[in-house]
């Protein structure tokens, strides 16, 4: 079916929602915007689907929501009454029409006869998590577009153990939301109804209470809080985001009393409308807090991403000024941080064991080597870290310590399966406490652990290549970085090639391949001489290919000219391949 008919055909749906059919009728005014809308279905792809709202197939909307919902209620069906009895947790974020996406997944949900579990009020991405394992659900979704600009939104599903589903769980469930052909006609249940029948149960604050209670449980060093917490002072932005309550609430609670709020930024709103992206990997999104931080003299600035994952922080540097730390530079202090106490208190244990993925830096794994412990990657994505936490808990081979990616996202406590940035800003705050203590910033902190393993740099470069032709042309970049590969690259020979999709990885000198023991996915991964490194990623939720790249040098200086030096090389070739 061409687009038009299928545009005409949504036009022509008699309960089409009234606010869809305005947006509608706008939209056939812009020829390429309708194509764009219509001419494929938006994408459900390993960890849900993620899209610009409006009307048609290829946005988020409330028809795209129930085919989700409806899929994975298909999903949950082929496992019994039981899973169907154990039902579905559903939280939503503070992006447009959260509230109403998870109230129509319940819905839909419902008409099937399984039942939903839904937070009457917005709740961070890692608290779904934790609840889909406290209330021994079979499934949970969160309505969510994470840092994605304000006129997104995305549905995400996670599995009974609290992560997203890996590979061929999620392939299944996949499966089971293309075989709908018709978004339109999908059946949902009366509200009242299902209430009255339990099948739709608004959540109680006792999982709130549980969670931050958990939260408490990664602390090393609560009688060093309770004694010297106050004497640290943070500022604090959710970025009118979901981390405002929990975050607030779990730092007074262990004693961290000295937390100024962004007021600017503490409410929700869909719009985000203080900063140009609600993203802390962006350090255009740490502005309010840094004037704040000013004023307060405060010793650290923490800033979380809308449904709360993600956290970054600020520091003073060695002339007083904030920085905002890389994601890299966060992981490394926090498990130098972690390993170090451990290993003072007799805690650490033999077959402990750090995961981080493929993309993020190199000095986890010496860290992790330092104290004689196993560091493993992953592909990128923190449900392969989840996957991996699961698998070990079954085996008892390994002990989970930490898990890390470079995009600002960490785990201590594995009552969550997914990044937690309520957990980060809790053990960020001990951190720095503890370096405070002993007469530290947190920035001297992070200078001492580059002297003890070297002086490592990453960086990340984006090409967002929007639409139909965009699509088409991230697709010609892989191909051709596959099948002609450089040989070199900023002066240094390519040792290495990994190759995700095919599971192989290539010797250039002799041609020699061996296999990788990952699922497969579409990246390549280049060694080059000197520890360098670089990445090439299709983002699997926004229209960009994304570039990451890393080095180690004898000095910070060094390692900075070495780094752009790599990005400058790398993005002239792939040039080539955009202009």
């Amino acid at each position: 079916m061409n687009y038009k008919k299928l545009a005409k055909k949504w036009n022509d749906h008699s309960a089409l929602e009234p606010d869809v059919r305005e947006e509608l009728t706008e939209l056939v005014q812009d020829e390429k915007a309708l194509e764009d809308a219509f001419y494929t279905t938006l994408a459900f792809g390993t960890g849900g689907m993620r899209g610009i709202i409006g009307p048609g197939p290829n946005r988020m909307n409330t028809y795209t929501v129930r085919k989700a919902a409806r899929g994975l209620a298909s999903f949950i069906a082929k496992r019994g009454e039981g899973a169907k009895a154990r039902g579905v947790v559903i939280a939503f974020d503070s992006r447009h029409k959260s509230a109403k996406f998870a109230h129509e997944a319940a819905l839909t949900l419902g008409a099937q006869g399984i039942k939903a579990y839904v937070f009457h009020d917005l709740r961070p991405t890692p608290e779904l998590s934790f609840a889909v394992r406290h209330l021994q659900a079979e499934a949970g979704i969160v309505i969510t577009a994470s840092h994605n600009p304000p006129e997104y939104n995305g549905f995400k599903v996670y599995g009974s153990d609290g992560g997203q589903f890996p590979p061929a769980l999620a392939d299944e469930l996949v499966d089971c939301v293309n075989e709908i052909e018709d978004e339109l006609g999908i059946a949902v249940g009366d509200e009242n109804q299902l209430k009255a029948s339990k099948l739709y149960e608004i959540i109680s604050a006792d999982v709130d209470d549980a969670y931050n209670e958990e939260l408490k449980s990664i602390l090393l060093q609560k009688e060093l809080i309770k004694e010297a917490g106050d004497q640290l002072k943070m500022v604090f932005t959710p970025l009118h985001g979901t981390a405002n309550i929990p975050v607030r609430r779990v730092l007074e609670d262990v004693g961290f009393s000295q937390v100024t709020v962004v007021k600017e930024q503490e409410l929700p709103d869909p719009n985000f409308s203080t900063v140009s992206s609600p993203n802390p990997e962006e350090h255009a999104a740490f502005k309010e807090a840094i004037r704040y931080g000013e004023a307060e003299g405060a010793d650290m600035l923490l800033a979380t991403d809308p449904d709360a994952d993600r956290v970054g922080l600020a520091v003073k540097n060695d002339t007083g000024d904030y920085i905002v730390l890389t994601g890299n530079q966060t992981g490394a202090l926090m498990l130098d941080y972690l390993l170090s106490i451990k290993e003072a208190e007799g805690t650490l244990p033999n077959n402990g064991i750090v995961l981080k993925t493929i993309v993020t830096s190199e000095i986890g794994r010496a860290i992790a080597e330092r104290y004689q412990l196993t560091s493993l990657d992953t592909l990128t994505g923190f449900k392969f870290i989840g996957e991996k936490i699961g698998e070990y808990e079954r085996t008892g081979d390994y002990q989970f310590l930490f898990g890390y990616e470079e995009s600002y996202g960490y785990l201590i406590g594995d009552f969550v399966r997914d990044k937690d940035a309520v957990q980060a800003c809790l053990f960020a705050a001990e951190l720095a406490l503890h370096y405070k203590q002993k007469g530290l910033t947190v920035y001297e902190a992070l200078q001492q652990v580059f002297e003890k393993y070297g002086f490592y740099k990453e960086g990340l470069e984006s090409l967002t290549l929007k639409g139909k032709e965009g699509v088409e042309k991230i697709a010609g970049i892989m191909t051709s970085l596959r099948e002609n590969p450089p040989e070199s690259m900023a002066g240094l020979s390519i040792n290495k090639i990994e190759d995700y999709e095919r599971g192989l990885s290539l010797s250039p000198e002799n041609q020699k391949t061996t296999p990788i023991d990952l699922p497969s996915s579409n990246v390549l991964k280049y060694f080059l001489e000197q520890d360098a490194w670089f990445c090439v990623r299709p983002s699997g939720t926004e229209p960009k290919v994304k570039f990451y790249f890393g080095v180690k040098g004898e000095s910070l200086e060094e390692s900075e000219q070495k780094l752009q030096q790599l990005k400058d090389a790398v993005m002239a070739y792939i040039h080539q391949y955009t202009a």
